[in-house]
């Protein structure tokens, strides 16, 4: 699960952090469990220890000893080996489950985000792929696992939770899921064998590579031909275990695209009660249902009967015939996957259809929530009753249906991305996990129709990307424009506490929240567009798009190769060997460097003489550079403005900070300021002498480091607390120590017209007692000189060593959800349009979390991309922070705060640059949070973009022209 705050703030939140989950309780060790996975992969018994009895009153017995009837009986199966206890009961990870003698309590595991539940489903999988796993031999111990026992408690299982309806509401896709691995009725998960099965021939006979890759990739009943042609082909060639595999793997084949055997469905339908309200109509839908009809019939009545089942299983209170109406979801599920193969449009509009009714499937099998179907299904029905559609309205139809493939593919990740992870550190396979569950949905095959689709529009339209040649690149789309040159780096998996360097191109599955300086950006997992690292992109004009998890595969080959990137201003992407750059794109990197972009911070105005600490509502933004940063100067504004909105906040001016540097820096014979100005002195000699750049920076930084250390152990001047705590409690009503507060740093060198400075420095949050408070000081005064904020001020400031912090202080607010909003649209560009995205609990969306996005327009509600994040943190009053499960079933924004937003936004526009006397334009970028439906306004800055980046001709002459009021005939074909 995904922190939502900045790593620089980690070591304060798990000091501060009251509910620490049983998760992250203790340090995994990663090495010791790798060297038990080795040795049970080589024991009869494997992770188990010998067979029990084991009683219904707790007490155990041996094999010949069964428990009496007295007692209630009881169930034999296997005990766990004493180090694989230790590993449930110390680190949360559970190996070789049995699920007969577990708590059905704790197997739902709902404290922990079902993580017991999610291992069960990891190691089935890593069962299937890697010939048993750590069962690789204990699979033969007999007596181990009984079926039947097995059997009997998933029915269980499922018949006790169920009636809940919350749990089916808020986890339908999990619930789905999990009925796939967990024993209750006999049945098998077919689909995902038969890539399993595929992948083990492949590892054993690499020959078999191509046909693996098809099966799992682009699967097709003319698979089972390929499999048996191959076998005839390498008669005599293929060992005898082998062989014995490829035979298994046609039967599961044939099974698998065996007709629909619709008596078995209507049997398991004919279960449910009588009197249940959806019985009749699943009746009806399988007695009518014809499997020799065409594909363009079959698939959407499928996809309708899944929503159906979805959206009236509450209905129904019995476990029971819930347990068979998944069930039949799940089978209808696999009729319509294969169904899907069959469905071949040939023109433009029975494609629009095939992805509509698609789409519909997502939301019946819990790829997307109902709520998030019917927002963008007005979307997916434009085509509806006409003949043609303008290039803009394909463009919107093939944006929206793209956003399904990628939130069904989120919400995959959502569910098991924190056990995969945490399985991957000491089991590299679990990593396929994730993509095994989204080849075998609907996504797999929606996608491959919007990635058909985006070609057929690209050609349409005259426009196209140009990557490498890789298969599907209309799934690619610019999300900021710019271009860069460099060595390409492609990183699958965390990218967290991974070291980048400024003059590389990546390729990120997620981008890491606190990212250095860097040439290029790809990423499979956009987080949202007003992150701080989509912002300091957009800001310097960092080339950055999106792509797709088939995309990044596609590009590992070219790791490690001088590449040329650039996105133009209307989402053209190109990647391209450097090798093959025309001469317009190398003149780009001429002697000519971008470094005239730079600005300077302007510091004759500051005011260093107030020493003393400031109330928030002596401030406004006229002050912003001179007795404070603009977080301060702006919010003392925004209270002017909106006094019932803006919280009450004291400031620590720069003149404080400045005081406090002229103190003697331990050990260095100079004061603070002058060891800092010392380093950009020697720096600029160094350049001079022409030693290299690199050179350079690492000097800096390392005696910045050093600086920063000791800021962070400099004594604090007793006056100044003194003052510190009197205006504490004149602002805030109350002692230091008993209000809890958020500690904002505030420079002079960010949220300018020309650069924002998004995330660079430290916040802490939500601190109660007096001693974190000073230290917090410290730390917040320190923080502009870590490498990652030195590194983005040296990329785009002529001073960065001229950096003041001030510090604004406000109290926490406990917002439900809280996140950004820019007015404008940010894709769009229209100047009335918004662009807002939110994250549940506090921080919400500025670092990176895949939040819900909409743009507003004067007219209209869109929906770009809904929330999947499944952790979020809430601020306590006692201070620290608590962390919380959530799920999609609902959105985060309701029309009452849809309302507020206008409002707000349509204040600033009005009235911020007018009571400012400021010639700013431009638009605005507001933190703001909700609190039982009220606005708390948190900070308010312009919305900074590369006008270099947006307005190259060379950026501009990569997209053509196009008249996207053109109207274009869904009889297209294709």
């Amino acid at each position: 699960m995904s922190l939502i705050f900045r790593p620089q703030q980690i070591v304060l939140l798990l000091i501060l952090c009251l509910q620490i989950s049983l998760l992250t309780g203790q340090e995994l060790p990663v090495e010791q469990i790798k060297k038990q996975i080795e040795a049970y992969k080589d024991d009869p018994r494997g992770p188990y220890d010998r067979i029990r009895w084991f009683c219904k009153d707790g007490t155990l017995r041996e094999p010949k000893d069964p428990c009496p009837e007295n007692i209630g009986g009881g169930v034999q199966h296997a005990s766990y080996k004493p180090a694989v206890k230790q590993l449930a009961e110390k680190h949360h990870i559970f190996f070789g489950l049995i699920l007969a003698n577990t708590e059905r309590l704790d197997f739902w595991d709902e404290a922990n985000n079902h993580s017991m539940l999610k291992q069960y489903q990891l190691g089935n999988y890593l069962q299937s792929i890697d010939d048993g796993w750590i069962q690789r031999k204990s699979q033969f111990y007999r007596g181990a696992v009984q079926s039947e026992d097995e059997q009997e408690w998933g029915v269980e299982f499922y018949e006790k939770y169920l009636p809940n309806n919350d749990r089916i509401t808020k986890n339908y896709y999990l619930l789905r899921q999990s009925l796939r691995d967990v024993p209750h009725d006999g049945d098998s998960n077919l689909a995902q064998l038969m890539r399993s099965q595929s992948k083990v021939i492949s590892d054993e006979f690499p020959k078999f590579m191509d046909i693996r890759i098809k099966i799992h990739g682009n699967p097709s009943i003319e698979d089972i031909q390929l499999v048996e042609n191959f076998i005839n082909k390498n008669e005599g060639k293929i060992p005898e275990k082998v062989n014995t595999d490829l035979q298994t793997l046609t039967k599961t084949m044939k099974e698998f695209y065996a007709p629909l055997n619709k008596d078995i469905l209507l049997a398991q339908a004919k279960r449910i009660r009588s009197s249940s309200p959806i019985r009749k109509q699943i009746l009806e839908f399988l007695e009518g249902y014809d499997d020799a009809a065409v594909p363009e019939m079959t698939v959407p009545a499928l996809a309708d009967i899944l929503c159906t089942i979805r959206s009236s299983i509450t209905i129904d209170t019995s476990g029971r015939d819930r347990l068979l109406l998944l069930d039949l979801s799940n089978s209808i599920e696999d009729v319509l996957l294969k169904k899907t193969q069959d469905w071949q449009p040939d023109s433009l509009l029975g494609l629009m259809e095939k992805i509509r009714h698609l789409s519909l499937a997502a939301a019946g099998t819990g790829l997307i929530e109902l709520w998030e179907w019917e927002k963008i299904k007005p979307q997916l029905e434009t085509h509806l009753g006409n003949t043609s559609l303008s290039i803009e309205d394909l463009n919107q139809f093939l944006q929206t249906s793209r956003g399904v493939v990628e939130w069904s593919a989120a919400m995959v990740k959502a569910n098991y991305q924190d056990v995969v992870d945490r399985y991957t550190q000491f089991e590299p396979l679990a990593y396929g996990f994730i993509d095994d569950r989204v080849r075998s949905s609907v996504a797999l095959y929606l996608g491959e129709s919007v990635a058909e689709l985006g070609k057929k529009i690209s050609e349409i339209s005259g426009t196209s990307n140009e990557v490498m040649n890789i298969k599907d690149q209309s799934n690619i789309r610019g999300l900021n424009p710019g271009y860069a040159k460099g060595e390409l780096v492609v990183i699958s998996g965390t990218s967290e506490n991974i070291e980048v360097s400024s003059d590389k191109i990546y390729i990120f599955e997620k981008p890491p929240s606190d990212l250095k300086p860097v040439a290029g950006i790809m990423t499979v997992s956009e987080g949202n567009l007003v992150s701080h690292v989509q912002l300091l992109a957009r800001n310097l004009g960092i080339p950055n798009a999106a792509l797709s998890d088939d995309n990044l595969k596609a590009l590992k080959k070219y790791n490690g190769d001088e590449v040329f990137m650039a996105v133009s201003p209307k989402g053209n992407v190109i990647l391209k060997k450097a090798d093959d750059m025309s001469p317009k794109e190398r003149e780009l990197f001429g002697t000519t460097q971008r470094s005239s972009n730079k600005i300077a911070v302007p510091v004759a105005q500051i005011r260093l003489d107030v020493n003393k600490v400031l109330n928030m509502r002596e401030v406004n933004s006229k002050d912003s550079g001179m007795l404070c940063g603009p977080k301060a100067a702006n919010l003392g504004e925004l209270k002017a403005m909106f006094p019932e909105n803006v919280v009450e906040g004291i400031i620590i001016p720069f003149g404080v900070f400045r005081n406090h540097m002229e103190q003697q820096m331990p050990g260095q014979g100079v004061s603070y300021w002058e060891f800092l100005n010392s380093v950009f002195v020697e720096a600029e000699a160094m350049r001079n002498e022409e030693v290299p750049e690199n050179v350079i920076e690492d000097y800096q930084l390392s005696c910045l480091n050093s600086l920063k250390q000791a800021i962070e152990n400099i004594e604090l001047d007793t006056a100044f607390v003194n003052d510190l705590q009197t205006k504490f409690k004149n602002a805030f009503g109350s002692n230091m120590g008993t209000v809890p507060v958020f500690l904002r740093s505030d420079t002079n060198m960010e949220d300018l017209k020309e650069f924002t400075g998004a995330g660079l420095n430290l916040t802490l949050f939500n601190i109660v007692s007096s001693e974190l408070i000073i230290e917090g000081i410290k730390k917040v005064w320190a923080s502009p000189y870590t490498e990652r904020s030195f590194k983005w001020r040296q990329k785009y400031l002529l001073n960065p060593e001229n950096v003041f912090p001030s510090i604004l202080i406000i109290p926490s607010v406990d917002v439900e959800y809280s996140g950004v909003m820019i007015t404008k649209g940010i894709n769009s560009g229209k100047e009335s349009d918004l662009t807002v995205a939110f994250s549940r609990g506090a921080g919400g969306a500025v670092d990176g979390q895949i939040a819900e996005t909409r743009l507003l327009t004067p007219d209209a509600d869109v929906l770009l991309a809904p929330a999947r994040e499944s952790g979020y943190m809430r601020l306590p009053k006692s201070g620290g922070t608590s962390r919380y499960i959530t799920t999609f079933d609902t959105p985060i924004l309701n029309d009452r705060n849809i309302k507020t937003l206008r409002q707000i936004a349509d204040k600033a526009r009005k009235t911020l640059a007018e009571k400012t006397n400021d010639d700013y334009k431009g638009a605005w970028d507001i933190e703001l949070g909700f609190e039982n439906d009220k606005v708390w306004l948190f900070q308010i800055r312009p919305f900074v973009e590369n006008k270099q980046a947006k307005s190259s001709d060379y950026l501009s002459s990569i997209t053509p022209s196009i008249d996207t009021t053109k109207q274009i005939s869904l009889q297209t074909k294709l």
